[in-house]
């Protein structure tokens, strides 16, 4: 059974961390994105703001190194175990999860 893109070509990744599980991003891949990511072992995404083809870390040189891609059970997510060369986030943080949501509670 083939993955299952969206009404506009794009599927789900979730990009974590090989060596300590974090989960560090979500992007959106197309299937050409995809292939780029098959062949040249680092991840490719594409940029719904852009409208564009994004290799990550091409300007930050913090590429992310596949190890593993998996599909869900539904074949319409990724999650792509990467080893990172350096800080995900464009905020420079490691990953793009570093802000905790206030719940009732945190007052």
């Amino acid at each position: 059974m083939a993955l299952k893109f969206d009404d506009k070509g794009l599927i789900p990744a979730i990009i974590q961390d090989a060596e300590t599980r974090e989960v560090l991003m979500l992007g959106y891949i197309n299937q050409e994105s995809l292939k780029l990511t098959f062949s040249s072992g680092e991840v490719w995404f594409y940029s719904r703001s852009r409208q564009e083809l994004w290799h990550k870390g091409s300007t930050s040189g913090n590429v992310l190194r596949v190890k593993e891609i998996w599909q869900d059970c539904d074949k319409d997510a990724l999650l792509i175990m990467v080893n990172p060369a350096g800080p995900v986030c464009h905020t420079g943080n490691r990953s793009c999860f570093f802000e905790r949501l206030p719940g009732p509670d945190s007052a």
